[in-house]
């Protein structure tokens, strides 16, 4: 639909009509108008999977592994494969803007969001964010690329004033933003934070160089609750403000218009903004149906299940991997995570999941027969309670197995009762009258000794157990953060010794209060084992098998949206743990479950170190498939690994007096690393597979053109005994540069495959953009003529190949 015929409808809308679009309708959904047969949109959050307009666990989705996982599969291809999933997610959802990618930077390993982006480098990102927008967009469903720019920390994300030199904003946090709109994104969603001073939602970045420079023709939306003031955000180029429907703008827009505050033209074109955008997801008349992949439940698994193996990154191998099950006749699962394990980051963007292939069932599976699975604990790692679930839990009315959700009157009458499958309750219905929610359930004791029983959300809340009162108090709470007041309340516990396995009655209510939302929590957790013993069990199993896995990672204590990370540590409990049973059995594999850097102090004591980050629900047989060596562990870090925190070069995360200065500018994850002269634990690209490489051949022009791209050609040699895939890596450096630069930044790189022996060529093209730098002065684009080095290589600390290359011109 062009301008023209947008034009017209919007000159059949009064003043109120249109100002009413640019305001949610819901929590989810844009406003509808029946005058020009536009019908409302429909969003939904979305980087690991399509949960829909509802927090329902009745409604399941398909879970994908992490953003980071995703990053680390330098696989452009299979990412815009894993956006065509969520495109088919969405349609059979119903839903038309998918709340994805986000391409926000890892900044800092503290990050607490890091499992939702992509990597440390602007490039890796802008490949794989633009990736995924054409996956998502290719059927009819529109991306979002969030969030617009510089919310790449939590703590007080709300409010913090990032600031950024010019050069770091164009050519590290804007650079993944512009890629995704060369890549025809259809919406940019504004952040919380202010960046120089002025709030995202009303930021001049929105209009330059978004949609002024780089053309993009879409809808700016704010985050949720992002939009605080009327007029200072009318007159920016903000188009949707959500949620709904009530909002800052709505009456008070109108009025700002009428009053001369806000041009009548700004508010036209938002909402010809908006029906652009409602036309491409075939919301606005004449409507096209959208072309969803048709996709099986055993194909959208199947696919899962290859996406984790392509995102695990293979840090250490001493010819320990891959497993032969011929070879092994009893092995060892070792570890809390290889039961349950985190298969996504906390707070926002979860969904509901029908089934999650656990490590230790994926393992098996996969052994059933050939061999035996000996599972140890171990040590708790200090894990929150998990809500209450089906598996022993049941509805004290109906007897079936989950909860019974209540939600009464002032007076204690009910209003509604239902049937539940989780304790965990973010938005359960409110009819008119609603003062109190309530969550009961019959608990089936597994074991007698002291529980840990806990309630979560604000205001007023009591947590019963067979009527004898755990928790009573008022929880007023001290943040405004959507994702802590609406997703992750805080959960207040007690502890009470169960004396037999006999069930118990748990009852929980919380008494509703404005402003601080509705969501309501109840969890429940056995007595924890015995450290030492526990440990000893684990030892003793690890000893008497031919091999030992040993599953550890991070808690919903320290990485989730809302919060940044204290540290890297995974503790004393599960860092013993690991260098016990490597003590017992040289042969062990330590799988690695997080979606940012953590240390490993026992690296160098195993046998093999493999990262799985959150790997979605097929994680346990995606793990099995290369720990047998069904499938190669395909990724390589997108995020540079310290050995321990104290190394890291750029780790602040909170602000002073409200700002947070990245006075590191250019030099953020490798660059930064390079530049310290500091030795990390893996760099930037690295990855293991199951063969090796020689690097026999490059050629390169010696000569390029400054506005020109230029091709690098490789040729490999798999040198080991099976087939392979390797990741060919290109970098540049400008030794005695006019300008600062990084020691050395990524430029490119490709994927080649070969069979054992066999050899293999391959082409990475180097943009224009690599070799350009941004002026203040000039406040332009500026190529700096003159000679480059140019790297090829494994990672950015593993170069095989140097040569050089003379830039002309401009």
């Amino acid at each position: 639909m062009d301008d023209g015929e947008l034009d017209r409808l919007i000159g059949g809308l009064s003043l109120e009509q249109k100002v009413r679009l640019l305001t949610g309708a819901t929590t989810w959904r844009t406003a509808g108008e029946d005058a020009l047969g536009l019908r409302e949109m429909v969003t939904s959050d979305g980087p690991a999977g399509v949960r829909g307009e509802a927090w329902d666990e009745r409604r399941t989705s398909a879970l994908l592994p992490s953003a980071s996982a995703l990053g680390a599969m330098w696989d452009e291809e299979l990412v815009e494969r894993l956006g065509g999933l969520l495109a088919a997610e969405a349609v059979r959802k119903g839903v038309d803007v998918v709340l994805a990618p986000t391409l926000n930077l890892h900044r800092s390993p503290l990050g607490g969001r890091h499992f939702e982006c992509f990597s440390e480098d602007p490039e890796l990102t802008g490949r794989t964010g633009a990736a995924i927008v054409r996956g998502i967009q290719a059927h009819g469903v529109a991306a979002t690329a969030k969030h617009y720019v510089g919310n790449d920390s939590e703590t007080d994300r709300l409010t913090v004033d990032v600031r950024a030199g010019d050069r770091a904003l164009r050519e590290v946090y804007l650079a993944p933003f512009e890629a995704a709109v060369e890549a025809g994104v259809w919406l940019v969603m504004a952040g919380y934070n202010a960046v120089g001073g002025t709030t995202m939602t009303a930021s001049p970045l929105l209009a330059e160089p978004l949609k002024q420079e780089w053309g993009f023709d879409g809808v700016v939306v704010s985050d949720w609750a992002a939009v605080r003031t009327t007029e200072e955000t009318g007159r920016a180029a903000l188009d949707l403000a959500m949620p709904g429907p009530e909002s800052p703008w709505g009456v008070a827009l109108v009025r700002a218009v009428k009053d001369g505050q806000v041009a009548e033209e700004a508010v036209d074109e938002k909402v010809r903004r908006l029906l652009r955008l409602a036309a491409r997801v075939g919301a606005l008349e004449p409507r096209h149906p959208r072309r969803a992949p048709a996709m099986t439940s055993r194909d959208t698994r199947a696919l899962l299940r290859r996406a984790v193996s392509a995102g695990c990154v293979l840090l250490r191998n001493d010819a320990v991997l891959p497993l032969d099950p011929a070879e092994v006749s009893t092995v060892a699962v070792v570890g809390v995570h290889a039961v349950s394990p985190r298969v996504q980051g906390g707070g926002s963007a979860g969904v509901f999941c029908s089934d999650v292939v656990t490590p230790l069932a994926g393992i098996r599976a996969r052994l059933r027969g050939r061999a035996g699975v000996v599972y140890a604990p171990g040590p708790a790692p200090g894990s929150p309670p998990a809500p209450l679930g089906t598996d022993d839990c049941a509805d004290p009315r109906s007897g079936t197995p989950g909860v019974l959700l209540r939600v009464l009157d002032a007076a204690g009458r009910e209003l509604l009762a239902e049937h539940r499958l989780s304790g965990r309750q973010l938005e359960p219905d409110l009819p008119p009258g609603a003062h109190t929610v309530e969550i009961a359930a019959v608990l089936r004791p597994r074991q007698a000794g002291e529980w840990t029983f806990g309630v979560g959300g604000f205001g007023r809340m009591t947590l019963t157990v067979d009527e004898r009162v755990l928790v009573d108090g008022e929880f007023p709470g001290d943040t405004d953060d959507p994702a802590v007041v609406h997703v992750n309340p805080p959960v207040h516990t007690a502890r009470t010794v169960l004396a037999t396995k006999r069930p118990v009655h748990v009852v929980a209510r919380r008494e509703l209060v404005p402003g601080r939302g509705r969501a309501t929590v109840v969890t429940a957790a056995p007595p924890e084992p015995d450290p030492a013993t526990a440990l000893e069990d684990a030892v003793r199993a690890a000893g008497d098998a031919d091999a030992a896995i040993v599953v550890v990672g991070t808690t919903e204590h320290s990485e989730t949206e809302g919060y940044d990370r204290s540290g890297l540590s995974l503790g004393e409990l599960q860092d013993g743990l690991v260098r016990a049973v490597a003590a017992a059995n040289p042969r062990t594999v330590v799988v690695v479950n997080s979606g940012g850097p953590v240390e490993l102090p026992w690296r160098d004591e195993v046998g093999a170190v493999l990262l799985t980050w959150f790997p979605g629900q097929e994680a346990g047989g995606g793990l099995a498939d290369v720990l047998f060596g069904l499938a190669e562990p395909g990724g390589r870090l997108p995020t540079t690994w310290a050995a321990s925190l104290a190394d890291a070069p750029v780790t602040r995360t909170r602000p002073v007096d409200g700002r947070l200065d990245y006075t590191e500018g250019l030099h953020i994850g490798h660059r930064a690393w390079l530049r310290s002269g500091r030795e990390p634990a893996y760099w930037f690209g690295h990855g293991l597979g199951y063969t090796t490489w020689e690097y026999t051949a490059v050629e390169a022009p010696a000569h390029v053109w400054a506005d020109e791209p230029f091709t690098v050609r490789v040729e490999v040699r798999n040198s080991g005994g099976r087939a392979g895939r390797e990741v060919v890596q290109v970098y540049l450096a400008r030794p005695g540069s006019a300008v600062e630069r990084p020691v050395r930044w990524f430029a490119g790189h490709a994927a080649v495959r070969a069979e054992a022996g066999g050899r293999a060529s391959t082409e990475v093209v180097v943009s224009a953009r690599a070799l350009r730098h941004w002026s203040e002065a000039d406040q332009g684009w500026v190529t700096e003529p003159g000679p480059y080095r140019l790297m090829v290589g494994r990672s950015v600390g593993d170069v095989r190949w140097e040569g050089t290359v003379t830039v002309s011109g401009p």
